[in-house]
Order: C-alpha cells, then sequence, then structure tokens
C-alpha cells in the first residue's frame, strides 16, 4: 500500500512539474510582447498566426545569398547617382555604421562617404597699371578750432 501511494505521489509531482514548465513556457513565448509599442491582444495575435503560418510551412528559409540579391535589386532602382552608395550600405563595406533593431522600429545603416569641396577659382591677375601712381602726399595740417564762447548769465 506504501508504494503504491509513493508511486502515485511521484506521478502527481511528475504531472505537476509538467504543469510548471508548460505554463513557463507559455508566459516565455509571451516575453516578445512585452515591451512592445504595440496593442498586447494584437501583437498576442500577430504571434498566434506566425507560429500557425510556421508550422503549415508558410515561412521560407532565406538564405544569405537570397536575402544580399534581394538587397542589390534594391538599390538597383536608386538613380545611378546613389547607386554605389545604396550598395555600399547594403554590403557593409566602406566606412558603413549600423545602428537600432527590428524591435526598435528598424536597423539604420550609414554610410560616410568623403566629398572633397570645389576646388576655388585662382584669383584674378591685377590689371597692369596705364601709368605710374604717384606717391600720396600727406593732406595740409587743418587750421585750430577757435575756442568756444562762454555761456552768458
Amino acid at each position: 500500500m506504501k508504494s503504491a501511494v509513493r508511486s502515485c505521489l511521484a506521478v502527481l509531482a511528475a504531472a505537476g512539474g509538467l504543469a510548471v514548465t508548460c505554463s513557463a513556457l507559455a508566459q516565455s513565448s509571451s516575453l516578445p510582447c512585452d515591451g512592445v509599442m504595440q496593442d498586447r491582444a494584437a501583437c498576442l495575435r500577430e504571434r498566434g498566426a506566425a507560429a500557425q503560418t510556421a508550422r503549415q510551412g508558410g515561412f521560407p528559409k532565406m538564405d544569405e545569398a537570397q536575402l544580399r540579391q534581394n538587397a542589390l535589386a534594391r538599390c538597383a532602382r536608386q538613380p545611378p547617382s546613389d547607386q554605389a552608395a545604396c550598395e555600399q550600405r547594403v554590403l557593409g563595406t566602406g566606412q558603413t555604421t549600423v545602428a537600432g533593431s527590428v524591435l526598435g522600429g528598424g536597423v539604420i545603416r550609414t554610410t560616410e562617404t568623403p566629398v572633397p569641396a570645389p576646388s576655388m577659382a585662382p584669383m584674378p591677375e591685377p590689371a597692369p597699371a596705364a601709368e605710374p601712381m604717384m606717391p600720396a602726399t600727406r593732406p595740409a595740417p587743418m587750421p585750430m578750432p577757435m575756442p568756444m564762447p562762454a555761456p552768458s548769465r
């Protein structure tokens, strides 16, 4: 009898542990919806729909080569003057920095491209003087001013 009770208690303890584990998994899977700037119900609904689509094989795995090709195709739609800079940002070459996250609203890639300042036009040559200039003469000294008369009372 004692061994049967012990066996039942062991089974109940194991079942309780499974229940705790399942609820912990359910809570941990809801973590991505915490702290997101979105309605919690909408986040949970989207997470459930994404999980169902993944189970049905709806999300194809893309390899790095396909992602790179897609990014370069987006750069091809840029104006010709901006295509090289776009490719540098996408490929991470040059002086590219990456900031942000998808969860935070987006990944921002910045590439600094130094552009030299336009060269200044050369100074114009001074026109040659037709006749030599005479040295400046000093003006004549001014006469001393007269003192002001005293005020009358």
